[in-house]
């Protein structure tokens, strides 16, 4: 399994359950994990659908 270099969000405040991410060495994928996630489950998307899923979240529906 290929080890990621995981980026903690700037919203995680203390605690355990912080959304980490990481990109692949060719960022053609970008993974994401959840610390408090004890199976340790990583979803991986494409940078396309990364991107849409944090203008839905921000509420930008420009794309």
């Amino acid at each position: 399994m290929p080890s990621h270099d995981w980026q903690k969000s700037t919203y995680c405040q203390e605690g355990d359950a912080c959304l980490h991410v990481a990109a692949s060495g060719t960022a053609e994928t970008v993974h994401l994990t959840e610390s408090a996630d004890p199976s340790h489950s990583i979803l991986s998307a494409t940078p396309a659908a990364f991107d849409a899923l944090l203008r839905a979240l921000k509420g930008d529906d420009r794309g």
